[in-house]
C-alpha cells in the first residue's frame, strides 16, 4: 500500500492486460511500495550492457535509496509502471514530471522525463512499445503534454521504440547523448501504428492456439468415449502433424499410452514443450491444471469444460477468475464451455474439437459462438444430402463458446492476414466492442468478404458472455456493420448461401442478371426474384426441356460474354428421355463455359437433380478407372482471362459444385470409391482439385438470387471504400466558440438538456440556423410575437404528447394575419386545452418541402451515430431510419440521403419537385462535425429539418450535454478487463 505522504490513491484502472508482439500477454500495472523484491529480482536479472543503456554507467545493483525512489510514487508527478508474467516483472518504465529547467515540477509543468528498462530476455516482443502505449495514457489524464528521453545512440532498440510510436518528435545531440521529446496527443499516425501493431499481436495470439507444434489433451479418459477421451482421438485420427500428448491423473504407474498416444499424469511431467492444451476436467479441478500449465510454458488453452458464467453468478466469478489466472502466465484461452478449434492446413491437420470428422479443406473461415450453431454450419457445409452443398471447404474454425478471451474481434485480426482464408462467416450472439468490431470488420471486408449472422437479436446475449450496453435497436446495429462492408444476413441458411458463391466465384461488377436454362417457369420466378432483390435482370432465355448440353454450353458462353450482363443465373430441371442432357455432361457443359470467362459469377437453380448435384461437385472427369484400379484421372479446364479487381483468387481449375455438400473425404468415402471400381461401375465422385472455380448450385432461386444480391452490394461497397470520401472544412465553424459555449454550460452540471436560447447559440457556431419560435401563452403575446416575425407564420403546440406530431392537429399553418392566428389559437385551445398545457409557439413559415429528421448520438458501446429519415408516424412505424457512423464523409451523406425507403420522396416522386439534397447533404455533415469535434454533445435531434426546392430549414431542435463516455478506441491498447 501506498504511504500516508502519496497525493492520490492507487490507479486500479491503471491496471491493464496486453497481447504481446509475439501473441503472448503480460499485465501492466503499477509499481507500489510493495514490490521491493520484485524490483530488485527483476533489476538482478538484467544484462549489464542494459544496465549500462538505462543509467549511462555500469550500474551492477541497486542500492536501497534507488529501490525506495523506483517504488514510491505519488501516481501524479511520479509514476511507475510494470509489466509482469506470473506476477514478476519483465519490464518497467517510469516518468517524472519536470519543468522548464528540467528540474522535479508539479502541475501546471506539463512535460515529464520517461525511461524503460527491459528484461533481455523478453526483449523484442514489443513489451516497451505497449508500455509506451500506457505511460502516455497516464501522463495524458495527469495533465502532462510531452515527454522527454535521454538516450545513448548506441541504445537503438529504445530509439527505435520511441521513433516508430507515431508521435510528432524532435530530436538533438548534446554530450554524446540523443536528445527525444515528443508530444502525447494522438496523432493519425500514432493511431494507425498503435493498429497495426494490435492486429499483428492479436493476430499472432490465434496463430498460436490454430498452429500449435505440440498439443496436450488434459482429461482424456483410458477407454474411448467422454469429453477429453473424443478430443483426443480426433486430434489422432485426423493426423495432427505435430506432437500430441494425453494427460490424466488416474493412470497407473505402468500406464505410458492412451489410445496408442504418450500419455501422462500431469502437464508438468512431458518432457517436451507444450504450445496448446485442451483442457477437459471438471470446472472445479480447472485452476490446478492452469497452473501447471502456466509453469510449464504452455502458450494457450482451449477451456471445453462447463459449468462458468453460463450456469449463473457462481459460474460468471469463476470464469473470471479463470480468465485472471491463466493472462497471470501469459497464455489466451479459448472458452470455456467451447466446441474447440480446427486448422485443416496440410501442415497443420488440426481438429481439437469434439467434431469426429475433420472438414475438407478449403478456403472458408468460421466463427461460431455457440457450439450447436458451429456443429450445423460444418455439417451444411460438408455433408452429403438434401440442401445447398459446401462448395468449398473450410480454412480454420474456431467455436469461442463463452468468449471469455478470445472472441470474434481476435479471430477477425487473425483472417486479416491468413493466406489461407478467402471468406470469413461468423456466428455472433453478442458483439462485446461493436466500435471495435466495426473497424476491424471495414478493414477485413476492405481485403475479403465477411458475411455475419446475429443471433439474439431480440433479446439478452448468452448468460456467458459480456456484453457492453448499448442503447442502439438491433436495426441500426445491423445498418452500421453494413456500413462497414459486413454482409449482413438473417439465416444460417443464408450465411452459408453467401458464402459458398463469394469463396470461389468473381464479384459482380454490377446488378445485371442473365438468366437461362430449360424451364420457362423456374427462369421466371428467378427473374421476379432479381426484381425483389433490386437485381436488374435480363428477360430469361428459355433452351426448354430438349437443350442438350451444348445448347447450355453456346447459351452460358453467350451470355458470360454479352458486356451488358454481370452474372448468370443458369436453372436446370430433370428431363425426361433417351435425348435428354446427361447429368454429368452438363456439369461439364458448364464448366467449360465458365472457364472461358472467369471473370463473371455463375450460379445454377436446380430442382431434384441429384445426379447433377454429385456430378457438379465431382472432379472433371467422369472417365471409368483404368483396369488397374487406379483412381481417374482428373482433367482440368483452366481459364486465361484475367480477373477484375475485387474478385477471388486466380482458379488452376474450374468444377461445378452441387447443392448438396460433400464432406470431408474419408474412409468411407475411399471404400466406396474401391467397391465401384472393383464393380465395374462408374466411380463415385471426387472432390474438386484444389483452387478449382467452382460453380454453387442452390436448390431454389430466391436463395440464388439472395446470395447473388448480397454479393453485388458488396461488390458495390468494395469499389466505394476505395475512395471514402472526406470530412469537409466550413470557413464559418467556430470550433473555439463552440467548446467555450460547451465548457461553460457543463459546469452547472454533470448532464444537461439545452434551452432553446442555448441550442441556437450552440448549433450556430456550426453554421446550423434554427427558425426562431417565441412563446405564446395568450393569444395577446401570440400575435405580437407574429408582428415581430413577420407574417405568414405557424402556431404550434410544444406539449410531449403533441410535439412532432402534426397528424394529430397540433400545428396551424399560413396563417397570414392577426385574425387567422386568434381563430387558429382558439381552436387550439377547444381541441387540446389551457395554453399552459399546450405550451404553443410561434413561428414563422419556412418555404414548403419535404419534412425530415436529423439525429446524433453518442452510444457508449457502438460510438457516435448519425440518423436520417422523413418525419412523421408512417416513417416511424416503418423503422424508415439510415445511419452511419461519425465522422460522416461526403460520400456517406450522400448514400445516406438515398438509402431510406421513401427516398424517392426527395427526388421528384410522381412529378414532385425535387428538394435541395445538397443542402441537406451539408447539414448533416456539420451535424457530424460537431459531435465529432466536441464528444460533449452526446445527443442532437433536428426535427423538423423542412427541405425545399432551394434550402433546407431547421424548424426545431434540442441538443443535451454531459461528460462523453470513455473513448477505449483512443486509448492503449488493452484486452477486455475481467
Amino acid at each position: 500500500m501506498q504511504t500516508s505522504s502519496d497525493r492520490h490513491e492507487y490507479p486500479a484502472h491503471w491496471e491493464a492486460d496486453v497481447v504481446l508482439r509475439d501473441g503472448g500477454t503480460a499485465r501492466i500495472r503499477p509499481i507500489t511500495v510493495d514490490d521491493a523484491e520484485r524490483l530488485v529480482s527483476f533489476y538482478e536479472q538484467v544484462s549489464d550492457e542494459s544496465k549500462y543503456y538505462r543509467f549511462f554507467a555500469p550500474y551492477p545493483r541497486l542500492s536501497a535509496k534507488d529501490v525506495h525512489r523506483f517504488t514510491h510514487h505519488d501516481f501524479v508527478d511520479r509514476v511507475g509502471l510494470a509489466a509482469t508474467i506470473g506476477g514478476e516483472f519483465i519490464a518497467t518504465v517510469r516518468y517524472d514530471r519536470i519543468g522548464a529547467d528540467g528540474a522535479p515540477a508539479s502541475a501546471p509543468a506539463d512535460e515529464a522525463e520517461v525511461a524503460f528498462l527491459v528484461q533481455d530476455a523478453h526483449q523484442g516482443r514489443g513489451v516497451a512499445s505497449a508500455l509506451l502505449e500506457h505511460i502516455g495514457a497516464v501522463a495524458r489524464e495527469r495533465g502532462i503534454r510531452r515527454f522527454a528521453a535521454e538516450v545513448l545512440p548506441a541504445n537503438n532498440k529504445m530509439i527505435k521504440v520511441f521513433t516508430d510510436a507515431g508521435y510528432t518528435q524532435r530530436r538533438s545531440f548534446e554530450d554524446g547523448v540523443v536528445r527525444l521529446e515528443f508530444g502525447l496527443e494522438p496523432t493519425d499516425r500514432s493511431m494507425a501504428v498503435q493498429y497495426a501493431r494490435e492486429q499483428r499481436a492479436e493476430a499472432r495470439s490465434v496463430q498460436r492456439l490454430l498452429a500449435p507444434g505440440s498439443v496436450a489433451v488434459v482429461g482424456a479418459g483410458r477407454t474411448p468415449g467422454g469429453v477429453g477421451r473424443s478430443v483426443l482421438d480426433n486430434l489422432r485420427d485426423t493426423g495432427f502433424t505435430g506432437r500430441l500428448y494425453a494427460v490424466n491423473k488416474s493412470l497407473g504407474e505402468g500406464e505410458k499410452e492412451l489410445g496408442g498416444v504418450a500419455a501422462f499424469r500431469s502437464v508438468r511431467d512431458i518432457d517436451g514443450s507444450v504450445d496448446l492444451a485442451v483442457v477437459a476436467v471438471p470446472a472445479e479441478r480447472v485452476p490446478e491444471i492452469v497452473t501447471e500449465c502456466g509453469e510449464h510454458g504452455v502458450q494457450g488453452l482451449v477451456v471445453v469444460s462447463a459449468g462458468y458464467a453460463e450456469s449463473g453468478p457462481d459460474g460468471r466469478e469463476r470464469q473470471r477468475a479463470l480468465v485472471r489466472q491463466a493472462r497471470s502466465y501469459g497464455m489466451r484461452i479459448i472458452g470455456p464451455n467451447a466446441f474447440g478449434v480446427i486448422n485443416t492446413s496440410p501442415d497443420v491437420r488440426l481438429n481439437a474439437s469434439l467434431a469426429p470428422e475433420m472438414p475438407r479443406p478449403g478456403r472458408i473461415g468460421l466463427f461460431a459462438q455457440s457450439g450447436a450453431i458451429g456443429i450445423a454450419l460444418l455439417s451444411r457445409l460438408h455433408r452429403r444430402g438434401g440442401g445447398v452443398t459446401g462448395v468449398t471447404g473450410v480454412s480454420t474454425f474456431v467455436s469461442s463458446g463463452n468468449r471469455a478471451d478470445v472472441s470474434g474481434n481476435d479471430v477477425l485480426q487473425y483472417w486479416y492476414e491468413d493466406p489461407d482464408t478467402d471468406v470469413a462467416l461468423m456466428y455472433l450472439e453478442s458483439i462485446g466492442n461493436p466500435r471495435k468490431f466495426t473497424r476491424l470488420a471495414r478493414r477485413t471486408a476492405a481485403a475479403k468478404p465477411l458475411v455475419v449472422v446475429q443471433g439474439a437479436r431480440h433479446g439478452a446475449g448468452p448468460r456467458g458472455h459480456a456484453v457492453r450496453a448499448t442503447r442502439l435497436p438491433h436495426a441500426t446495429v445491423s445498418a452500421l456493420l453494413r456500413q462497414a462492408g459486413v454482409i449482413r444476413v438473417d439465416t444460417i441458411t443464408e450465411l452459408v448461401d453467401a458464402g459458398l458463391l463469394l469463396a470461389r466465384q468473381p464479384l459482380p461488377a454490377g446488378p445485371r442478371v442473365a438468366i437461362l436454362g430449360n424451364s420457362e417457369s423456374l427462369g421466371l420466378l428467378t427473374y421476379d426474384a432479381c426484381l425483389a432483390e433490386g437485381l436488374r435482370p435480363h428477360r430469361p432465355l428459355d433452351l426448354t426441356t430438349a437443350a442438350s448440353a451444348a445448347d447450355f454450353h453456346a447459351a452460358l458462353s453467350r451470355a458470360l460474354a454479352d458486356d451488358t450482363s454481370d452474372a448468370v443465373v443458369v436453372t436446370a430441371i430433370p428431363a425426361v428421355g433417351e435425348g435428354s442432357v446427361g447429368d454429368a455432361a452438363l456439369a461439364q457443359a458448364l464448366r467449360s463455359a465458365a472457364a472461358a470467362t472467369p471473370s463473371k459469377p455463375v450460379l445454377v437453380v436446380h430442382v431434384e437433380l441429384g445426379g447433377l448435384a454429385e456430378a457438379l461437385s465431382a472432379a472433371t472427369s467422369t472417365a471409368p478407372p483404368s483396369a488397374t484400379g487406379a483412381a481417374p484421372q482428373t482433367v482440368t479446364v483452366t481459364g486465361t482471362a484475367s480477373r477484375p479487381s475485387g474478385a477471388a483468387p486466380p482458379s488452376a481449375a474450374v468444377g461445378v459444385l452441387p447443392s448438396a455438400g460433400s464432406g470431408a473425404p474419408t474412409r468411407a468415402d475411399a471404400s466406396d470409391r474401391a467397391r465401384a471400381a472393383a464393380d465395374g461401375g462408374p466411380p463415385a465422385p471426387v472432390a474438386p482439385p484444389e483452387g478449382a472455380h467452382l460453380i454453387p448450385a442452390y436448390p431454389a432461386a430466391e436463395r440464388a438470387v439472395r446470395a447473388l444480391a448480397q454479393a453485388v452490394a458488396y461488390g458495390q461497397w468494395r469499389r466505394d471504400a476505395a475512395d471514402p470520401g472526406k470530412v469537409p472544412e466550413y470557413d464559418d465553424i467556430d470550433e473555439r466558440g463552440a467548446a467555450a459555449l460547451i465548457g461553460g454550460l457543463l459546469s452547472r452540471g454533470q448532464g444537461l438538456t439545452l434551452g432553446t436560447a442555448e441550442t441556437c447559440d450552440l448549433l450556430g457556431t456550426y453554421g446550423i440556423h434554427v427558425h426562431r419560435a417565441l412563446p405564446a401563452p395568450d393569444p395577446g403575446t401570440a400575435a405580437e410575437a407574429a408582428r415581430t416575425l413577420g407574417y405568414p407564420v405557424a402556431l404550434k403546440a410544444t406539449a410531449p404528447h403533441l410535439r412532432h406530431r402534426a397528424d394529430l392537429g397540433g400545428v396551424r399553418l399560413d396563417l397570414a394575419d392577426e385574425e387567422q392566428l386568434r381563430r387558429a389559437y382558439t381552436e387550439l385551445t377547444e381541441l387540446f386545452g389551457a395554453p399552459e398545457e399546450l405550451r404553443p409557439v410561434v413561428q414563422r413559415m419556412a418555404p414548403r418541402g419535404v419534412d425530415t429528421v436529423v439525429r446524433a448520438v453518442i452510444d457508449p458501446a457502438a460510438g457516435a451515430v448519425l440518423s436520417f429519415g422523413l418525419a412523421g408516424a408512417p416513417s416511424q412505424l416503418l423503422g424508415d431510419m439510415a445511419h452511419r457512423l461519425i465522422p460522416v464523409t461526403d460520400r456517406d451523406a450522400t448514400s445516406l440521403v438515398r438509402s431510406i425507403r421513401t427516398a424517392p420522396l426527395l427526388f421528384g416522386w410522381r412529378g414532385s419537385a425535387p428538394v435541395d439534397t445538397p443542402a441537406l447533404e451539408e447539414l448533416m455533415l456539420r451535424v457530424s462535425r460537431l459531435v465529432h469535434d466536441h464528444p460533449e454533445v452526446v445527443a442532437i435531434t433536428l426535427e423538423p429539418v423542412v427541405v425545399a426546392p432551394r434550402g433546407v430549414s431547421v424548424l426545431g431542435a434540442s441538443v443535451r450535454l454531459a461528460p462523453p463516455p470513455a473513448r477505449d478506441d483512443l486509448g492503449p491498447r488493452t484486452l477486455p478487463a475481467y
